[in-house]
């Protein structure tokens, strides 16, 4: 039985975790190839959207005919389930605990989209070991192939468990508001993907933008900077802007996209999905390791 902490209400981990109960983790099967385009979608600061545009990108990318598939990276405070309205019976702490693999836990979402869904309310996941961490990117390899489009929806801020998700994708896509604290806070992301990590490009969405120009000017202010004082390419791939009906999408649970297909967040929505299936990857998956289990080991996680 799940106990919870009666100070902060958060389930433990190790509640749950045998005593002698060791993560495996197998080596992935190698060549590997490269098929599927992975996108890690993050942002410097919470509550500017991130995870209302990943839902929507993967919705849109479907009427595309894509095959998407959707992580739900933010792995103690998921909430991808509860914004499309699923309720999942198994998350990725069953994986990590050992009683489920990433198979077992997958749920359709809108569109035939599938969705990996992370927990909420247990802790420890917010600082897994390397040892975990091997455990579901070397999982997660064994079925990506499956797809066309893979987005990693990573929690806010700039842990570890953030970047070593960015760190893993072919791209990535930082999401930013106009509010300066975004700004900055998308900024300090960069700078820490830049100095410590030596990625060398990223792609921006501007979201809760009141007028294309203004997604632009956000965009402009921090390509300045970035310019100036980091060794760091970043493309604009566009705004989504301010649209009461994503609220409404919110409250009921449904994606504005599903729910008002015609509304001008949902044509943003659409347009940003086409820019994203007919471009180019930044990165490609290297030698002949498997994708997720190549980047582990350049990178050594921890």
């Amino acid at each position: 039985m799940e106990s919870k902490n009666s100070s902060d209400n958060v389930i433990r981990l190790s509640d749950r975790m045998p005593r002698n109960k060791m993560v495996r983790a197998d080596k992935p099967k190698p060549d590997r190839p490269p098929y599927t385009r992975v996108i890690a979608v993050t942002s410097g600061k919470g509550g500017v959207g991130k995870t209302n545009i990943v839902a929507n990108l993967g919705y849109a990318l479907t009427r595309f005919g894509k095959k998407v598939l959707i992580l739900d990276a933010d792995l103690g405070l998921g909430n991808l389930d509860v914004l499309l309205g699923l309720a999942p019976k198994y998350n990725l702490s069953h994986v990590i605990m050992g009683e489920k693999s990433i198979s077992d836990i997958i749920v359709e979402g809108p569109g035939n989209m599938l969705i990996l869904p992370a927990s909420s309310g247990i802790q420890e996941l917010t600082q897994l070991t390397q040892e975990q961490k091997i455990q579901i990117l070397s999982e997660l390899d064994q079925m990506i192939d499956t797809v066309d489009i893979f987005f990693i929806d990573t929690a806010a801020g700039i842990s570890s468990n953030v970047m070593d998700f960015n760190v893993t994708a072919h791209e990535i896509i930082v999401v930013v508001s106009p509010e300066p604290t975004s700004i900055t806070d998308a900024y300090a992301l960069m700078k820490v993907l830049s100095l410590k990590y030596a990625e060398k490009c990223c792609k921006v969405i501007v979201n809760l933008a009141g007028t294309n120009q203004q997604g632009r000017e956000v965009f402009r202010q921090l390509n300045m900077v970035t310019e100036r004082f980091l060794d760091m390419t970043i493309d604009y791939l566009g705004s989504v802007l301010f649209d009461a009906n994503i609220i409404q999408g919110v409250k009921q649970q449904k994606l504005v996209s599903e729910l008002y297909p015609d509304t001008q967040a949902s044509r943003c929505f659409t347009d940003l999905a086409r820019k994203i299936f007919t471009s180019s990857p930044t990165h490609v998956p290297k030698g002949d390791s498997n994708f997720f289990w190549h980047h582990l080991i350049e990178n050594n996680c921890s």
